[in-house]
């Protein structure tokens, strides 16, 4: 170290003494070398600047280690296994427990990095220090490795990250804002979406596939994808063998890296641009109305338990990044291995920062934390009444115009669906209403007063902190369960596929098979399947709240009874678009319920006060005079009202619900002044029109709604159809 001193010794500013500010010239922003150190000219860094940061001149590596003795920068060149030089930071490089060193001369185009940290050993203590230990940038921007999907190539037994350059060009492209109300979200996953054959895109299961697919999703007419994890895993985790088929952890919900998008979702290799490919598809979407949510999962990583790999956090503060017993063990909140201490301010901090980044660098709308109750938990796992970093995100500035979407439980036995501290900003997947339809659907008429609040915006739940119907996030089917096909295709589930001898996934699926398990060629039963798929369509469309619908629904795609297909990367798990065409009816009835949804305004939110006196919303059994909804009601009919100022009169809708096994006759009110009562839906028509773009009027108040049916009417007014 005689010739560091030696160069330190001509420079008389102290570590931290600089700023980088990006509004000078490039000129004015030159940073000079101060030391030397294996031959290579350096400098102290820019402490608040985490990751490697590329600078004019140099790279800007800064990390952080509250136990850490010493820290190691490791350079590689491109796919090289041992590192070609590596530079320990000096002491004087550090600022509190911050490290950071800006080296000069790099080839980014042809660098890989990693780390070593020294440091003390003791389980008990949870201090797991080994300088042995090759570790992962816990900011890293792209990790090597994990381009080839299915096949992990990583060196030493660690990971490595690349320096990431950012040259995307925006243009105009901006946030959509897209209300709560008005929001209709569509759950994918990046790769099951285009990946089968029949999807008939030239880059499959890729970002680049889904940015084919724009026109029909347009068509389809969702506001928002909600993407399952595309942050960087490792699909090849608990790689297995079962029945002659290649199992993965297709979902990808391990973390390896929170801050770099997974390349194998990129069809195109896309060395140190990392991201160019999943921003030039969030911007495509946005040029078509459709805004991007991502599935985050912050509650545990893919470090696992004691006995789980050393990527990352574990080596550099295991002790604070992760909730551990007085014995050192990991408590298993998530189920899946560990649990982020997500509540200790370093913690808390780097969460913060991730969704600054991809909110900054990627322009993302939304969020939806995955076992979001982790995030309420304190260092020991216990609840906590005011959790700092859900208040922290709720008020948050830079996050303000997001959504924040919670699944507000979690694998320890925490519930909070209507009781997560949401401060009026948070929203959340509706268990309930999942639980309560799918009861009520499948002829549990006796679930019919909890099915009415769900519909109607679950404000028995949603008042007080929250933010009304548009905390509501209403789904029936998401990736965790059934498909709606086999909602009522299975009365169990079919998970043998997985190995696990059908023990995993849900038990309480609330599914009805129509008479039949499986598969069957059956006319009437396929008939009765079809019907119950779109009476769930059009419940959920005519709910309020933010209806949330699976991919591959629309066209009654199936999982074959798996409700758990996590590690299925085939048939099972990618979309079969076959089945388009196959279904195409029931599709335009899917459709049309959406755009239905879109063209009514009193069934999103409540509007003025309709001018015929009807409030915002009625509900009443077969009669507006029958009120009492009770275990014995069969028949649920819900009427929603308000003055439309751009139309010039109210927009009445009326949704009446038979969920028992045989017809029942309902009376609808009078209309309003000037108006006639028109059949919109109905999903039991013996012709065949399900859904009617050009309704006829009502000639009597009286209806008959068949067996298992749904019914929707709509007060009409003769200058709309031409009267």
């Amino acid at each position: 170290m005689a010739e560091f001193r030696r160069q330190r010794s001509k420079f008389n500013a102290t570590p931290g003494s600089f700023r980088l500010d990006q509004r000078k010239s490039e000129e004015s922003r030159q940073l000079l070398a101060v030391d030397t150190i294996n031959g290579y000219r350096v400098r102290p860094g820019l402490y608040g600047m985490n990751g490697a940061t590329v600078l004019p001149d140099g790279v800007n590596f800064t990390v952080h280690s509250n136990g850490a003795t010493k820290i190691t920068l490791l350079l590689y060149h491109r796919g090289e296994e041992r590192p070609y030089t590596s530079i320990t930071f000096p002491e004087e490089y550090r600022i509190g427990k911050v490290h950071s060193m800006i080296v000069f001369g790099l080839p980014i185009e042809n660098l890989e990095y990693a780390y070593r940290v020294d440091g003390p050993w003791d389980e008990q203590k949870g201090l797991l220090f080994d300088y042995n230990h090759v570790l992962l940038d816990p900011y890293a921007k792209a990790v090597v490795g994990q381009k080839i999907w299915g096949e992990t190539v990583r060196f030493e037994g660690a990971y490595r990250a690349r320096v990431v350059s950012n040259e995307f060009d925006w243009g105009e492209t901006s946030w959509l804002k897209t209300p709560m109300s008005d929001s209709i979200i569509y759950e994918m996953h990046v790769r099951g979406f285009t990946k089968h054959e029949s999807s008939g895109v030239k880059c499959k299961g890729s970002f680049a596939g889904i940015m084919e697919k724009v026109d029909y999703l347009k068509r389809l007419g969702v506001t928002a994808v909600e993407l399952m994890p595309i942050f960087e895993f490792d699909e090849t985790r608990d790689k297995r063998i079962v029945n002659g088929r290649t199992l993965l952890d297709y979902w990808g919900y391990n973390t390896v890296s929170f801050f770099a998008p997974n390349t194998s979702y990129a069809y195109k290799s896309e060395y140190n641009k990392e991201g160019f490919e999943l921003k030039e598809m969030i911007k495509l979407l946005k040029e078509n109305g459709i805004e991007v949510i991502l599935d985050v999962v912050f509650n545990h990583t893919a470090e696992g338990n004691e006995n789980g790999p050393f990527i990352s956090f574990k080596g550099f503060d295991n002790n604070i990044y992760y909730m551990l017993t007085p014995g050192g063990d990991y408590y298993n909140f998530s189920g899946c291995g560990n649990t982020l201490n997500c509540n200790h301010p370093i913690v808390q901090q780097m969460i913060v920062d991730c969704l600054h980044y991809w909110v900054e660098e990627y322009k993302i709308d939304g969020f939806r934390f995955d076992l979001a109750s982790i995030l309420g938990r304190d260092i020991n796992g216990a609840p906590m009444e005011h959790p700092p970093l859900l208040h922290r995100l709720a008020f948050d500035p830079l996050l303000g115009d997001v959504k924040l979407i919670a699944e507000a439980w979690d694998a320890g036995g925490m519930y909070q669906v209507g009781s997560f501290p949401s401060w009026g900003r948070w929203a959340e997947w509706n268990g309930k209403y999942r639980d309560s339809i799918r009861s009520f659907l499948k002829g549990d008429y006796w679930a019919a007063p909890d099915a009415v609040r769900r519909i109607t915006g679950s404000m028995d739940m949603y008042q007080h902190n929250y933010a009304g119907s548009d905390s509501s996030v209403n789904f029936i089917t998401c990736h965790d369960g059934f498909s709606l096909y086999d909602m009522f295709a299975y009365n169990e589930k079919h998970n043998e596929a997985n190995g696990w001898n059908n023990t995993d996934g849900a038990n309480d699926n609330r599914s009805w098979n129509c008479g039949w398990e499986g598969e069957t060629d059956d006319p009437e039963i396929m008939k009765l399947r079809f019907k119950m798929m779109r009476n769930a369509i059009a419940i959920l469309m005519c709910s309020r709240g933010t209806p949330m619908i699976l991919q591959g629904d629309e066209f009654a795609n199936t999982q074959y009874g798996n409700n758990n297909a996590y590690c299925q990367d085939n048939e099972i798990s990618w979309l079969n678009w076959e089945l388009l065409e196959k279904n195409k009816a029931y599709f335009d009835f899917y459709r049309n319920m959406i755009q239905f949804r879109r063209k009514h305004h009193s069934i999103r939110k409540d509007l003025k006060s309709a001018i015929c006196g009807f409030p915002a919303i009625s509900v009443f059994t077969d009669h507006p005079n029958h009120r009492d909804i009770n275990d014995n009601t069969k028949v649920i009919t819900v009427m929603y009202a308000g003055f439309v100022k751009k139309l010039g009169h109210d927009d009445v809708v009326i949704m009446s619900v038979n969920s028992f096994w045989e017809d029942m006759q309902i009376t609808l009110p009078e209309p309003p002044q000037g108006a006639y009562w028109t059949l919109v839906v109905d999903t039991a028509a013996e012709d065949g029109r399900y859904f009617n773009n050009r309704p006829k009027p009502l000639t009597v108040p009286n209806w008959r709604m068949k067996a298992r049916s749904v019914s929707i009417f709509i007060a009409a007014y003769g200058v709309e159809y031409g009267r």
